[in-house]
């Protein structure tokens, strides 16, 4: 599979920018060096970087581990707290219909309420 280290640093740089973060700030929250975050945004020194590497730099960019690595690779970036699992679809669709029954039963006993008043005039 291609690798594509232009798209992941256009997305480093656009993220820095976005959370207003230099370099040497970058490096400081990533401990990844000052130099290899220029190499990569740059574009300057194409070579395998490790997955600790891009794990650092997506988490310093408050991104999932796994973003960097995704775009490097042209796929799709989880968003924090996916795992990529098919429990997470399972877990998002239950946590939808549990939020829809609460409002089912919350209009239930308003019903019930309003009936009760009415019943006791």
């Amino acid at each position: 599979m291609e690798e594509d280290w232009s798209a992941v640093g256009k997305a480093i740089k656009s993220r820095s920018r976005e959370l207003g973060l230099r370099q040497r700030e970058l490096a400081e929250r990533s401990q990844v060096s000052q130099a290899i975050i220029r190499e990569i945004e740059n574009h300057t020194v194409e070579r395998r970087r490790s997955t600790r590497t891009l794990e650092a730099l997506s988490l310093a960019l408050e991104w999932h581990p796994g973003h960097l690595a995704a775009l490097l690779y042209g796929r799709k970036p989880l968003t924090p707290g996916q795992t990529g699992d098919p429990t997470d679809t399972i877990l998002s669709r239950l946590e939808a219909i549990q939020d829809r029954l609460d409002d089912i039963s919350d209009r239930l006993d308003d019903l019930a309420s309003t009936t009760l008043r009415r019943d006791q005039r």
